[in-house]
């Protein structure tokens, strides 16, 4: 399954379709990561809720991609999804607790989930 929404289907001009992306567990993975890119922006306090601005950041940091665009010759769009997999960790350690004693475990983190921290 994909976890990078770039189809055709998810592609938006504007990313501001106002999805109800949280109702369901998995259904995160199908917002356009263009989309997801603004709303992780509107993080801590003083940017929630400020869609209208974060818009206007990504519209404008567009300009960029099309100088990469006329300098590598790709698609800007394929550029931040190489980006995001290559940024992921793809290792992690988690804590295991044993008769009161706790180390630390190497796990493999999910692709969903590295996703989300590159955003």
């Amino acid at each position: 399954q994909d976890y990078i929404a770039v189809k055709e289907k998810y592609a938006k001009y504007l990313p501001h379709s106002a999805g109800r992306y949280a109702a369901k567990r998995f259904r995160k993975a199908q917002c356009p990561i263009v989309e997801r890119l603004t709303n992780s922006m509107m993080m801590h306090g003083r940017n929630n809720g400020k869609k209208l601005m974060t818009v206007r950041i990504v519209k404008h940091a567009w300009c960029g991609f099309e100088i990469i665009h006329l300098l590598t010759g790709e698609n800007p769009l394929q550029v931040l999804v190489n980006a995001i997999i290559n940024s992921g960790p793809r290792e992690d350690s988690t804590r295991i607790g044993r008769a009161g004693t706790v180390r630390r475990q190497a796990v493999d983190v999910s692709p969903l989930r590295r996703v989300n921290q590159v955003l």
